[in-house]
């Protein structure tokens, strides 16, 4: 099979309160493994596609057939999505939480004002994110951080359709799944409880990686 469902970084009570174990587990044991199953049905017999990253996959969703591109963009996306949401996610005795530092810390002054003013802006776009998506923090091209949310499984990787194309360093489902069990319609209360597990030394990994 060419993409796997990896295990969780950390057990899936390790995020609670925040996140219930419950909720995990379906999240994570069936959502996700869902979209990786459908996601190599969909490349059978593509087996250029199958050999590239979940990355580069979804960077050239346009290129893929037609016949199977919207199998592919959905649980591909989803793939990609949730890999990244669980790397950046930790409990709080292993880093989740707190704010975020370094050149991160800056950068965010820069693009948003503060990290009040991004964690605002970044609430909103999950908050206000009509039905099912996500929202991101991303790293556009010319390096300035970006906010912005995606419909579905999509994300800011598939630039061909998506009006806020970047490289994605933080992600939120605002799927209902992500957190009905505990919030029911309460998303607002999700996305505040969600900032207590943030892995913010991750997240700043990757915004070194892609502006290096």
């Amino acid at each position: 099979m060419p993409f796997e469902l990896a295990p969780l970084p950390w057990p899936a009570s390790a995020l609670e309160p925040a996140i219930d174990a419950r909720t995990m587990e379906i999240h994570h044991g069936r959502h996700h493994a869902t979209y990786v199953s459908k996601l190599n049905a969909a490349l059978e017999g593509h087996a250029d596609l199958a050999a590239k990253s979940i990355t580069d996959l979804c960077r050239t969703i346009d290129r893929v057939p037609e016949a199977i591109r919207t199998a592919v963009r959905n649980n591909g996306g989803g793939h990609f999505n949730h890999d990244l949401f669980w790397s950046v996610m930790a409990p709080p005795a292993q880093g989740g939480g707190g704010a975020p530092s370094g050149s991160l810390a800056r950068e965010i002054d820069r693009a948003f004002g503060s990290v009040d003013a991004f964690r605002t802006k970044f609430a909103e776009a999950a908050v206000n994110r009509f039905g099912s998506g996500w929202a991101w923090l991303g790293v556009r091209s010319d390096g300035a951080l970006c906010v912005c949310s995606t419909p579905n499984q999509d994300n800011p990787l598939m630039a061909a359709l998506v009006d806020c194309p970047c490289t994605p360093i933080l992600g939120l489902d605002v799927w209902e799944h992500a957190y009905y069990l505990h919030y029911q319609n309460r998303r607002p209360d999700y996305v505040t409880a969600w900032w207590s597990v943030v892995n913010w030394a991750e997240v700043a990994r990757r915004h070194a990686a892609v502006r290096a």
